[in-house]
């Protein structure tokens, strides 16, 4: 066991946060046992299960930290054209996937209708869509509402679309955000007066 090192409170969670949030990213949900959280942290059992009292708790402790860490890297920028407001969401959460896989799997798959974390996947995709409507022109309540509940839609189909890709990698990274951001501009294009997107489709290869 690494020797203990005398932390406050609030470091000691932080700590054991980050060695949760290793270890769930490396291996399987079930294959992550809190004995071996304590181990890495270098504390006692005891005191990992007075911050955390069971690896659900862990996890979605992780898992809170990391969404609320994912909205604050995707802004989007009013002066960004939607395409470019929907690269950088995207990537920002691509990046995230890819370095955590089997924490998201775990999170959408093991722990599917778990109520925690479906609470914390729900009030990031309402964060998501309440920043995206406030990008788009609306001209009025009516139009707000159906923009309201196409982007409701879409970011459960990127959602349920990216943990298909993260299971069994079907194409590549560039045509996976391209196929959401496609389908972005594809159901909203007949709701709003103006293109939201001039610059779609890309004029990339496929493939690349």
């Amino acid at each position: 066991m690494t020797p203990r090192r005398r932390l406050t409170p609030t470091d000691r969670r932080a700590q054991l946060l980050a060695v949760g949030a290793r270890l769930f990213a490396a291996v399987p949900y079930d294959d992550v046992l809190m004995e071996d959280v304590a181990q890495e942290a270098g504390v006692s059992r005891a005191l990992l299960y007075r911050h955390f009292p069971s690896k659900h708790a862990l996890f979605a402790a992780v898992y809170q930290q990391a969404t609320d860490r994912l909205l604050e890297a995707t802004r989007f920028d009013p002066e960004a054209t939607l395409v470019e407001q929907l690269t950088q969401g995207l990537d920002a959460h691509f990046d995230y996937f890819i370095a955590n896989r089997q924490a998201v799997l775990a999170a959408n798959r093991v722990l599917a209708g778990d109520p925690v974390i479906q609470t914390i996947m729900t009030d990031e995709l309402d964060a998501l869509r309440s920043r995206l409507l406030g990008v788009l022109p609306l001209a009025d309540e009516r139009m707000h509402d159906a923009v309201s509940a196409t982007l409701k839609a879409w970011l459960v189909f990127v959602q349920v679309l990216c943990v298909d890709w993260l299971a069994r990698e079907t194409c590549t990274r560039t045509e996976l955000r391209d196929t959401c951001i496609g389908a972005a501009v594809g159901a909203l294009r007949p709701l709003l007066l103006a293109d939201p997107a001039t610059d779609w489709p890309p004029t990339h290869t496929a493939g690349a």
